[in-house]
């Protein structure tokens, strides 16, 4: 690596390592209040109201979005425009987070004192405990930093960082105390893969109509052709009103029969099919049912009701493509 680029290097890895001292100097020092500020959190009937300006208000919106995201409505107000209609969102039965480096920023008190107003609990998150907005608030957690990254503290960074990571601190804490579960962040997250995995079921990707069925006295020759036009499955159902699951024939046994033998189309399905085979239900998730044909190195699987009645037809291709796993 050239000088130049060494130089470069080494002044980043500074930075994060003073921004690293700063979160594990948070840890070390996580006290009392943080406990206080989680019952307060855990207690409250209504929503946390999140607030700040400046970069502490664009830190104030992300840990907003993750305490929704994790199970805690939460929403960010400008203090700003809460005195200009917008605090009609906050109830008596919110809570209040509040972000403030110094603790002293004058866009914040028209917003604290309308929170006291209502009787809302103020946590704040700041530099500086004795600061006006630390004396007014019901629990104090410290923020403060030895250092900023940036040079003549021209900008937040520690500071922001220190924020970020307390505010990440008390929404996973909120949401273990809560007993908030994967499940429920999936319900919260349809659109993205963990939902996926734990939202999507089999009845959402198997195949319900014109399904690839014989009875077992049916030659392998009808078989053939439905392995053919239904992509190398067929269940094969015992006959009568009930079509129960008798077995499954794939294009690997057709293979494997025509290597013994090359007589095979007038051979009955239930001679050669698989007579204990692997099966799912509509209601198991996708995500399980790609498990089983992983293990077992299978392509599809019948889907089954609670009567052992084929019901659909399931494959590894469509679960894939669904997002499944």
């Amino acid at each position: 690596m050239a000088p130049a680029s060494e130089r470069l290097v080494d002044r980043g890895k500074r930075v994060l390592a003073l921004e690293a001292a700063a979160v594990q100097a948070l840890a070390d020092n996580l006290g009392v209040a943080f406990a206080r500020a989680i019952e307060i959190l855990a207690g409250a009937k209504g929503r946390v109201i999140i607030s700040g300006v400046g970069k502490s208000g664009l830190i104030a919106r992300k840990i907003a979005a993750t305490f929704t995201s994790t199970g805690t409505p939460a929403t960010f107000l400008h203090p700003v425009d809460s005195l200009h209609g917008d605090l009609g969102i906050v109830s008596r039965d919110d809570v209040a987070i509040v972000l403030s480096k110094s603790g002293a920023s004058d866009e914040l008190f028209g917003l604290v004192n309308q929170l006291k107003r209502l009787g809302v609990p103020i946590i704040a998150l700041t530099g500086d405990a004795d600061s006006p907005l630390g004396r007014q608030s019901t629990v104090v957690l410290d923020a403060s930093v030895a250092e900023e990254a940036c040079p003549e503290t021209l900008a937040p960074t520690a500071s922001t960082t220190v924020a970020l990571a307390l505010g990440d601190a008390l929404a996973v804490t909120l949401l273990e105390v809560k007993g908030f579960r994967r499940e429920d962040f999936a319900a919260l997250h349809p659109g993205g893969v963990l939902g996926r995995k734990l939202l999507l079921r089999v009845a959402d990707v198997m195949l319900t109509h014109d399904l690839p069925t014989l009875t077992p006295d049916r030659p392998m020759r009808e078989c053939v052709m439905l392995l053919a036009e239904k992509r190398g499955t067929v269940a094969v159902v015992e006959q009568g009103d009930r079509a129960t699951l008798a077995g499954v024939v794939t294009a690997g046994d057709l293979t494997r029969l025509m290597e013994r033998t090359d007589k095979f189309l007038d051979i009955p399905v239930g001679d050669v099919m698989t007579k204990t085979p692997k099966a799912t239900t509509s209601d198991e998730l996708a995500s399980a049912a790609v498990s089983l044909m992983e293990r077992h190195g299978i392509m599809a699987l019948p889907v089954l009701d609670g009567d052992r009645k084929v019901v659909g037809i399931v494959h590894l291709h469509d679960l894939m493509k669904s997002g499944a796993v």
